[in-house]
């Protein structure tokens, strides 16, 4: 959005409005809380992605290369695997999994059968260099995440677990509204020079 084109709320005393208005997220009619809790998770959300940028330079690929490898690794553990079932455990496009899947095929570190049950559908294997490469990763990749989540008590592993898909699900609808509200906001701006 570009420069100035929401109205300014600031003060000398700094930004004034509230920034949530659910009372679950306000502490004594304040947002600090909130603006701490999603500076904290911008904050480890960088790390996180920079843990899984670094392991897959390790193995030669790209972050996202790394992460589908390693999915369709542990997805296949409970029968076939789909283009379908690793979009929807990473919360992907069927579409991109599809590019990315290519390139981990034309790295030999996948195999990609057509299901003889349904031959609209595609299954898709680690290879045994896939398998290697994974496993090299392990002595690196164990220590750096025990670390990483050294904060969580099981108890508290157990409900972040449970609480992941509503997590993101609650991060497309974000997405979704602020794409409306964005879209609606500039219709009204364009209406308004129209009418001068």
């Amino acid at each position: 959005m570009p420069r100035g084109s929401l109205p300014r709320a600031r003060r000398k005393t700094g930004i004034k409005q509230l920034t949530v208005s659910r009372p679950e997220l306000l502490a004594n009619g304040s947002d600090a809380e909130f603006r701490t809790l999603v500076h904290g998770l911008l904050a480890f959300a960088a790390r996180l992605e920079g843990v899984r940028n670094g392991f897959a330079a390790l193995l030669g690929l790209t972050g996202i290369q790394y992460t589908i490898l390693i999915s369709i690794g542990h997805l296949q553990r409970d029968g076939e695997v789909t283009v379908g079932a690793v979009a929807a455990h990473l919360y992907l496009s069927g579409a991109f999994v599809t590019i990315e899947t290519g390139k981990l095929l034309r790295l030999g570190l996948i195999t990609k059968v057509q299901d003889l049950k349904d031959r609209r559908r595609v299954c898709l294997r680690v290879t045994s260099s896939g398998r290697a490469l994974l496993s090299d990763l392990v002595p690196v990749q164990t220590p750096v995440n025990d670390v990483l989540f050294d904060f969580l008590s099981a108890e508290q592993f157990r409900v972040s677990s449970m609480m992941i898909d509503r997590i993101v699900e609650c991060g497309d609808h974000a997405l979704s509204l602020l794409d409306y509200l964005s879209k609606d906001s500039r219709e009204t701006k364009v209406k308004g020079r129209r009418g001068r």
